[in-house]
């Protein structure tokens, strides 16, 4: 448990030392303040509770009506407290996972830990669900449970005093003892409540890591469906719906069994949660009604000392109410939250730290020059692709990257782009000057096909004039009254037409230093050498480097480095 509050705090204090942490704090005060008022009420309503129900037993009529007129003045503050502590707590609900949104976004997205996560395979699995789904979890039921907690706790200090006064003495005889037991309501409502969360705790420990599992197979399954809708007409040829069919199955299936396992979990919790609960309402009646009969209590001081164990009890027992719940905040949830959260992050600093331990240096260098000195590309496993390389690519430059499947080629264009950490060497960059990196799969946002061609500018960036005249020199020309139609385009589009958009992207930007990876395999030869003509025709002055198999290329390059096994390396012209 003191693990959880560490993990918890670590995750929450960055919130609380934020530009936003005085109008936070005093969101978080206000709602206490709120609480601290209903509670104070509820003491007044229990007094008042006493003195209406006596007034039934002694059928005094008047005295019942004048106190009535209370009844909607207690109702009416209860209605505006609770009602306004909700939205002030969901206030400070949505400022705190907009922060936490945005830290999460920040690190994920920092040093390209996204790209790391994914060519490693470390540790986290499906971080788009633990940035909008976790961080929402964890900030509502942190919120739910600390201001229930802190509710739990007032209202146990203020009902423990009246329900103390209201139990008066118990003189018990134990062989030739007499003992007087001051309170003894209060001791029973405290040892019910402790059996109850002991019981609570062992019955319900499996839950937490049933949970986590739980959310993580739902994550898995969700998924691979996302995959076949990503990837249907792959899926289509090959005909292989029986195999997508066997691995759902089969992701699902660990859903149902994890799920039974929770099912028989919770229903063994269920037994004791509801048992207790059930008592807690029979339990003060049972201990005080002999005082009624022996004239010692009034109706009145029955359900006042009911209602003040009710709340005392309830108050003791926050941990077993609050224990596990599928449908609202719980403790082992809350737990299972965190605790994925917290790895998320770890796994995030080792990114961070992977990317600072790169022995690959990148420095910038004036005159217009690419240099590399050194250079060795590695696999994560420390597979070497690429021994030594030394290589200069002066302004205006082209030059081809070829070599077998497998090479390195790709990995070296990742390597000159900064993404690919691993190896060493030095690589020095042109000052000031514009880069841009087309790969085979070119990216397409979600959105109109204006917004893509100008990507990553915005599509106010260039005039639509412009647009339409590069999706003629590219072929595009079918789409051009579709130019500001939303859709997945990745999907909608060939690869080809893909790799068409890059070119005009590429047209669109003008950069100085212009990387294509295989960026035309999807291209017939004919269409494929009009592109690279129209690049030496729009950027003419643009120094151009291509990983490309087709002979078709070499006419439109001065060098070639030819990668070959064993990770040596030829330059030629």
């Amino acid at each position: 448990m003191l693990n959880f509050f560490r993990l918890a705090w670590k995750i929450s204090r960055g919130f609380w030392k934020s530009e936003g942490k005085w109008y936070a704090r005093l969101l978080a005060v206000t709602v206490i303040a709120l609480q601290m008022l209903n509670v104070y009420v509820m003491v007044q309503y229990n007094m008042w509770q006493n003195q209406f129900y006596s007034t039934i037993q002694e059928m005094n009529s008047a005295r019942f009506f004048h106190l009535f007129l209370y009844w909607p003045v207690f109702t009416l503050i209860f209605l505006v407290v609770d009602v306004n502590k909700l939205y002030l707590q969901q206030m400070l609900e949505v400022r705190w996972r907009t922060w936490l949104t945005n830290y999460y976004l920040q690190e994920w997205l920092s040093k390209r830990t996204y790209y790391l996560m994914q060519i490693l395979d470390y540790g986290t699995d499906n971080p788009d669900q633990r940035i909008s789904e976790d961080v929402r979890l964890f900030v509502s039921y942190l919120l739910e449970l600390s201001f229930g907690l802190f509710r739990s706790t007032l209202t146990l200090a203020s009902f423990i005093v009246v329900l103390w006064n209201l139990s008066g003495v118990v003189d018990l005889t134990v062989g030739p003892y007499e003992i007087s037991i001051h309170g003894y309501m209060v001791w029973v409502a405290i040892l019910y409540a402790v059996a109850g969360s002991w019981l609570t705790a062992v019955v319900g420990n499996s839950l937490i890591r049933l949970n986590f599992v739980q959310q993580r197979y739902e994550a898995d399954f969700r998924f691979s469906l996302i995959r076949l809708r990503e990837n249907g007409e792959g899926i289509a040829f090959y005909n292989g719906e029986h195999r997508e069919r066997a691995s759902f199955t089969k992701r699902f299936q660990f859903i149902i069994e994890n799920f039974r396992d929770l099912m028989s979990g919770q229903r063994k919790l269920s037994y004791v949660t509801l048992l207790h609960w059930r008592l807690s309402f029979l339990l003060p009646y049972l201990i005080s009604v002999p005082r009624i009969f022996e004239g010692k209590m009034q109706l009145g001081g029955l359900f006042q000392t009911a209602t003040a164990f009710t709340q005392v009890e309830q108050s003791l027992s926050f941990f077993i109410d609050k224990f596990y719940s599928m449908n609202e905040a719980s403790l082992a949830e809350l737990q299972a939250v965190t605790q994925r959260l917290s790895s998320f992050a770890e796994n995030i600093g080792s990114m961070h730290e992977t990317a600072i331990r790169n022995s690959i240096t990148i420095s910038h260098t004036p005159g217009g020059l690419l240099g590399i000195a050194g250079l060795s590309v590695e696999l994560p496993t420390g597979e070497v692709l690429l021994k030594n390389l030394e290589l200069e690519v002066r302004a205006g430059d082209s030059l081809l990257i070829t070599g077998a499947s497998g090479s390195g080629k790709s990995t070296l264009m990742k390597t000159l782009a900064g993404i690919w950490p691993f190896g060493q060497g030095q690589i020095r960059i042109p000052e000031g000057e514009s880069m841009l990196f087309l790969p085979q799969k070119p990216y397409l946002p979600l959105g109109t096909i204006r917004e893509i061609l100008a990507y990553p500018a915005a599509s106010g960036f260039f005039t639509e004039q412009k647009l339409r005249e590069i999706m003629a020199m590219c072929k595009l020309g079918e789409f051009m009254d579709r130019l500001d139609e939303n859709g997945n385009w990745s999907q909608i589009l060939s690869l080809g037409e893909q790799q068409r958009i890059a070119f005009g992207r590429a047209i669109l930007h003008r950069p100085q230093w212009l990387f294509l990876d295989e960026a035309t395999s999807a291209l017939d030869e004919q269409t494929e050498m009009a592109m690279h003509r129209l690049l030496h025709e729009q950027l003419s002055g643009s120094t151009i480097i291509s990983v490309g198999h087709r002979s078709t290329l070499l006419e439109y390059h001065d060098r070639i480095l030819n990668i070959t096994e064993a990770g040596s390396w030829k330059l030629s012209a």
